[in-house]
């Protein structure tokens, strides 16, 4: 078997059918590939459905959502391919996209990990001119002033003639991967629950020397968001998450000094955000966004407390965090 692609699905059916859709039309005898649906207990009737309807693809049932980076690796342990695929269940691919990642990551050896171009709905393009996480871009502004006073370095490390970029970072929604290049640093780190494993395993391939590269060739249609907003209480979870997330990435690539500060600074300077936005949010009361960071701040509280208590930056849904004493 050549690929493995592998999907991570909550909730996101109508999005998935798509994804699931432009798979199916492939007809390839160049290329051998297997399909891997990995559900993180949905649990509303809908996974029977599709099994039966899709059924040249492999559906996996999780029997609690212990978050993406599980997903993935329990797909990776059920997979047969030489390369896995990691793929978002709201995206769309096509077999030339495929062709190109197969054919691009073979050709250079170089490579850990690659992704491709990304479209959305409006025909933009996402931006991946990713860094890793410093204490200088802890924020939206600290970032933005970063760039500026980088640009030159920046622009040349992420040039716009060749058909290979190299970002410091990819996100999950496409991630092209060697089964052994995934096995040497042992997949998907499960100390986090949504977000910021794309960063890790990007990182940690990128101390073992791989380089992390984008193909301008190959372009997939992602819609984003497709699971992590389908409801009022899931947007707030997920978007606490992003925070928790940036705390364990720093606590377990951030060393001395730069460790401390960096949790001290992300946490004062969420917190003042947070309450800041809550206390508008009284005042005006038909602003959903302003009312889901009354909630945020709630998750924030509890997850802050618990650190301190638990002695752990990760977050109590990690599939790690039980193991924490």
């Amino acid at each position: 078997m050549d690929v493995s692609i592998i999907i991570v699905n909550y909730r996101s059916w109508k999005s998935l059918r798509v994804c699931l859709n432009s798979i199916a039309e492939m007809v390839t005898q160049k290329l051998t590939f297997e399909v891997i649906i990995v559900d993180n207990f949905s649990d509303d009737g809908e996974f029977e459905i599709f099994k039966n309807e899709y059924q040249n693809f492999i559906f996996i049932k999780n029997e609690t959502n212990t978050g993406f980076s599980n997903g993935c690796n329990l797909g990776a342990q059920n997979a047969k391919g030489n390369y896995l695929h990691f793929l978002n269940a709201d995206t769309n691919i096509s077999l030339e996209a495929l062709n190109t990642l197969y054919e691009t990551y073979k050709a250079h050896s170089e490579i850990g990990i690659l992704s491709c171009l990304q479209i959305d709905k409006k025909n933009r393009f996402f931006n991946q001119k990713k860094l890793f996480p410093s204490v200088f871009q802890l924020f939206g502004i600290a970032r933005f002033f970063y760039r500026k006073l980088f640009s030159k370095k920046l622009n040349k490390k992420f040039n716009t003639q060749d058909d290979l970029f190299y970002p410091d970072w990819v996100t999950g929604t496409s991630i092209f991967i060697s089964r052994d290049w995934f096995e040497k640093v042992n997949g998907w780190n499960e100390d986090y629950w949504l977000y910021f494993e794309d960063v890790d395993i990007c990182k940690r391939i990128s101390q073992k020397k791989g380089k992390i590269a984008v193909t301008r060739n190959a372009t997939i249609f992602h819609e984003h968001g497709g699971a992590s907003r389908i409801n009022f209480k899931t947007e707030c979870i997920t978007k606490t998450e992003v925070i928790i997330s940036n705390h364990a990435y720093i606590s377990n690539h951030f060393n001395g000094f730069n460790r401390n500060i960096s949790h001290c600074f992300l946490l004062i300077g969420i917190l003042t955000e947070k309450i800041i936005l809550s206390s508008l949010s009284l005042f005006l009361f038909s602003n959903l966004k302003l009312k889901t960071n009354r909630y945020i701040l709630k998750n924030l509280c509890f997850y802050y407390f618990s650190a301190i208590k638990k002695q752990t930056w990760l977050s109590p849904r990690s599939i790690n965090y039980p193991k924490v004493k």
